[in-house]
């Protein structure tokens, strides 16, 4: 039967060895910096991936507008949902938004003194907290066009959140337009 003193001494050398073995050492470090490295990889996509959606509904807003600064809207007297289907649409470009989601608000003014606009997220993060219009406006009228997109988040369970719309997990995104409409016929 072995004595205490010998089962302590082998414990010890077996913590030694344990101590002075290198062999995992790099997977238990991976696996340590990993999650954090994977978490802030993923962040820094989703960052890049909002700029660009948000910058291409950005453009998708000033070349719709230029449609109801020229008149084309007006004389064709498009609806909200013909404006969408029929100028929207066709320029967003491929799979990066659902037209269907896309909400308008086009309102027009006197001039531009007289724009009032408020937040579309009201104090409880929901969307929108007020109704939204279609009124392009006639000639020589001060309209501002804007279009919201609710874009999904996901990589919100990492502790990084970038969303502004109750739940937490999608971010609203905007496009803004303001001009004067040209004195068309």
């Amino acid at each position: 039967m072995p004595s205490p003193a010998d089962s302590t001494a082998s414990v010890k050398g077996l913590l030694r060895r344990f101590r002075r073995s290198r062999g995992g050492s790099a997977a238990v470090e991976f696996a340590l910096v990993a999650p954090v490295f994977f978490a802030l990889l993923f962040a820094i996509i989703e960052t890049g991936i909002v700029f660009f959606a948000d910058q291409a509904l950005e453009t998708v807003t000033q070349n719709s507008a230029r449609t109801i600064l020229t008149g084309q809207t007006q004389n064709s007297g498009l609806t909200l949902a013909q404006f969408q289907q029929n100028v929207v649409c066709p320029q967003i470009p491929a799979t990066l938004f659902n037209c269907n989601n896309i909400f308008i608000d086009v309102e027009s003014y006197s001039s531009f003194e007289n724009i009032a606009l408020t937040s579309d997220i009201d104090s409880n993060g929901n969307f929108p907290a007020v109704p939204l219009q279609f009124n392009p406006g006639g000639p020589g009228q001060v309209v501002v066009v804007r279009m919201f997109y609710k874009w999904p988040l996901y990589v919100t369970g990492f502790g990084y959140n970038v969303s502004n719309l109750a739940g937490g997990n999608q971010r609203l995104l905007y496009g803004t337009a303001a001009f004067q409409n040209e004195p068309y016929p």
